[in-house]
């Protein structure tokens, strides 16, 4: 071997042990590319469909408690995921809808039914009875929302009475920012012009808040409806 093949053979050998090298790194990025991706779309799977999947059993769950719990004689009935107070019903969603209500608004209340927000007033009283529900993923109860209509009814079951709401206006006729609170006081009046909810004074009020796309805003979609029907469970 001349002296100018050795460094040639060496050259080339370097040459070989770069390109190994670098087929290893593209081959690693690739490989956590895979599993980058993977885990997204276990993700996603997990949001959209585990989730729902996973407080439809929980709502049943919490139904049954609390359908058990009003045969022995209680109002409410604390379950694992909150203070059950209530069955919701919408016929415009289907005869078999039949969603709790649960007192709150914090994560593990929504993943199980409807939130009763706080410091509103209570199934058929006085005042404005507001509820908000996920319109994706955890159940998704108010996915429907925007189809509702003025003259839909809604209806809260509870141990002592039936109340049938009236709804005065659609599910998309009203959107604001999760910020704007009047739609949670006990006459509300919407400080711009536009749709506004029953005022008068007396009245026995709904409301119903849900996100108002399907991915992620701050805004919200409400629905205000009236009192009118009150059966007492004999």
């Amino acid at each position: 071997m001349t002296t100018t093949e050795e460094p040639q053979r060496v050259r080339r050998e370097r040459v070989k042990v770069k390109k190994r090298d670098r087929n290893k790194a593209v081959t690693a990025l690739g490989l956590a590319l895979i599993v980058a991706g993977v885990a997204v779309l276990g993700w996603v799977a997990w949001q959209f469909w585990g989730t729902n999947w996973l407080s439809e059993r929980k709502q049943q769950e919490v139904v049954g408690s609390l359908e058990a719990g009003w045969a022995e004689g209680s109002d409410a009935v604390r379950t694992d995921f909150g203070r059950a107070t209530a069955i919701l019903h919408i016929p415009r969603f289907g005869d078999d809808y039949a969603v709790p209500v649960l007192e709150g608004s914090s994560d593990e209340v929504l993943a199980a039914g409807v939130g009763h927000m706080e410091d509103t007033a209570d199934a058929g009283q006085v005042g404005n009875y507001v509820l908000a529900g996920h319109r994706v993923t955890h159940g998704e109860p108010f996915a429907e929302l925007p189809q509702l209509e003025p003259g839909d009814e809604v209806i809260v079951e509870t141990r002592t009475a039936t109340y049938t709401y009236v709804l005065d206006t659609g599910g998309t006729d009203l959107i604001v920012p999760f910020t704007e609170d009047w739609v949670l006081d006990p006459r509300p009046v919407n400080p711009d012009s536009g749709t506004q909810p029953p005022a008068d004074a007396g009245k026995h009020l709904i409301t119903l808040l849900t996100c108002s796309e399907i991915f992620h805003t701050d805004n919200r979609s409400v629905v205000f409806g009236h009192l009118v029907e009150t059966n007492p469970t004999d």
